[in-house]
């Protein structure tokens, strides 16, 4: 498998963490020293993993047993060397965002480092 195929394969993860309340999946995806930022309508959040892990877990019914919609579109993915950045537009919570998603190769494993997001539509 590509180094761009297991980046994908690793949006898809990231995106089915999301869609399942699954905190084990965003374990799995993100970085031990991960960030997340990014602006809601109420302002500036900033989570580290863990934080993000458990805010992920809460959200229940997840939007899989919920029956939400499926958006996921990887905009654009860029490799250099053991770094990519990747732009993904994905539905969330009633909202559509925009995430910029870096990815470190770590052991020969691909992670992401740091989401940014930006809400496109709530």
């Amino acid at each position: 498998m590509s180094d761009k195929e297991k980046i994908e394969a690793g949006v898809q993860l990231y995106f089915d963490s999301l869609y399942e309340s699954s905190e084990e999946k965003v374990r799995a995806i993100f970085h031990d020293a991960a960030m997340v930022s990014g602006y809601l309508p109420d302002g500036l959040h900033e989570m580290n993993l863990d934080e993000f892990a458990g805010f992920v877990a809460s959200q229940q019914p997840s939007p899989k047993e919920s029956g939400a919609e499926v958006l996921l579109e990887i905009v654009s993915c860029d490799i250099d060397g053991s770094t990519a950045a990747v732009q993904v537009r994905d539905g969330y919570l009633g909202m559509v965002f925009l995430d910029k998603l870096s990815f470190l190769k770590v052991d020969g494993e691909w992670k992401i480092y740091t989401k940014l997001f930006h809400v496109e539509s709530a």
